[in-house]
């Protein structure tokens, strides 16, 4: 009976740690504690699994159901989604509330930060370089980025192995860089920035200035290891090719050819929110990465990193509709309006070595190729996707072997059950999808 009892304070004592991370007080601007007071677990009309924006297709009701189920159980504050079938957008919704305080609710444009969806974008901007041959997938990066300055102040910190990384490995997450052996540099912005005799937060040259003194975790090349600062080496790529920002030039040569044309880099504080843009909503604080507050206790998704250094990685805000634009724009490689055929294949292609096979040299079901992950189905067709998270933030972007594509964008992360709910809401999107009988011509 004794150890019934202690067994049972245990739970207790966990209910009340996870109940107070979830039931915060209001005060706290963007915490899930706002949500969980609004509606979760909440069944009156109040509840944000009931709430839906944009046109009512019951064709479309299982996304409905299923999706106001998930919202129930894992407190979601608000979502979007978008579904194409053939090309083109055939349903998208928005569901529960982009602001809580305000009752602002989701729509099928909201904007929401897409964090590493922003990854594929990007391959596509340097896949665009290549085809007007500014650039080859084996041109060594010290070379196009014309390194020598940063070379020279690394003294002898520099790691003479940063000369063999090419424009392929930072792609393919192969340049050497492995954030659990080491770190992610992109969430290093106090202290670069002071390493650099800067105000904090540390923008990307200086945060790139910093890496050259660093030692890479591995051979560039040996193996694959998720970098997001290989990625925001490819946005100064792309600026360094083209004489544009990174962003100037995504919108007007990838997005804008697809009808796209509210995306946009984001902002971190909440009084720069964009227009249309929800409310993010975590339940942990974190020291502000600012120099006019540093170091005090803040909301974490605004201001304990530095969303604008992210452009290349993770920096956009879009709307699922967007997404499913940019999706959809290589259902037809022939005709894509930002690509080849040749192009789209080899967005597509499985890396060379341990990144795209197993030790002993068989293909690996799931390799991560030019910006896109990819499982192989026993026809040989392809899934591929990318999911993004940040705290407050969670996405997913799905092309599927039959020509539909599903995007999710979630203005929360984390659940009392999921470390990830854009990574939660992958199969649900499938569920919902296989559950349609009659999809729009």
């Amino acid at each position: 009976m004794k150890y019934l009892w202690l067994f049972l304070g245990m739970i207790f004592s966990f209910c009340i740690m996870n109940c107070h991370r979830f039931v915060d007080a209001v005060e706290n601007p963007g915490t899930q504690s706002e949500f969980t007071k609004n509606g979760c677990g909440d069944d009156g009309q109040t509840g944000s699994h009931r709430v839906r924006s944009g046109n009512n297709d019951p064709r479309f009701e299982s996304y409905d159901r299923l999706i106001s189920e998930f919202m129930k159980k894992h407190c979601v504050p608000g979502l979007s989604i978008a579904v194409t079938n053939q090309g083109k957008i055939a349903f998208s919704r928005g569901y529960g509330y982009a602001d809580l305080n305000s009752k602002e609710t989701v729509q099928p444009t909201s904007l929401f930060r897409i964090a590493s969806l922003s990854k594929p974008i990007t391959a596509v901007a340097i896949l665009q370089l290549i085809e007007q041959q500014k650039l080859a997938l084996d041109d060594k990066l010290v070379d196009v980025l014309d390194t020598q300055i940063q070379i020279t102040q690394a003294g002898d910190n520099f790691d003479p192995r940063w000369n063999q990384i090419t424009i392929r490995h930072l792609l393919e997450h192969r340049g050497g860089w492995d954030r659990n052996k080491s770190f992610d540099a992109m969430f290093q912005p106090v202290r670069f920035a002071q390493q650099n005799g800067m105000k904090p937060p540390a923008n990307q040259a200086a945060i790139i200035k910093a890496m050259f003194s660093q030692r890479l975790d591995f051979d560039p090349g040996e193996r694959y290891a998720y970098s997001n600062f290989g990625y925001c080496l490819l946005g100064r790529v792309i600026e360094k090719l083209t004489d544009q920002t990174y962003e100037s030039y995504v919108k007007k040569h990838v997005l804008a050819p697809l009808g796209i044309t509210t995306m946009k880099i984001g902002k971190t504080r909440l009084a720069d929110r964009s227009q249309n843009e929800v409310h993010y909503y975590h339940p942990e604080t974190d020291k502000s990465v600012f120099a006019e507050d540093l170091n005090e206790e803040i909301p974490s998704q605004y201001g304990g990193w530095y969303l604008e250094a992210m452009d290349a990685h993770g920096g956009w805000i879009a709307s699922a509709e967007d997404l499913a634009k940019f999706a959809a724009a290589f259902a037809d490689p022939d005709h894509c309006p930002i690509l080849s055929r040749k192009s789209i294949k080899i967005m597509s292609a499985r890396p060379a070595g341990l990144a795209g096979h197993e030790e002993d040299g068989s293909p690996k079901d799931v390799y991560y190729s030019l910006g896109w992950s990819n499982r192989v189905l026993r026809n040989g067709r392809l899934n591929q996707w990318h999911s993004g998270s940040l705290p407050g933030t969670a996405t997913i972007m799905i092309r599927r072997h039959d020509g539909k594509n599903f995007v999710a964008l979630i203005n929360t992360r984390v659940s009392p059950s999921s470390k990830h709910l854009g990574l939660a809401i992958d199969q649900l999107l499938h569920n919902a999808a296989d559950q349609v009988t009659a999809w729009p011509r």
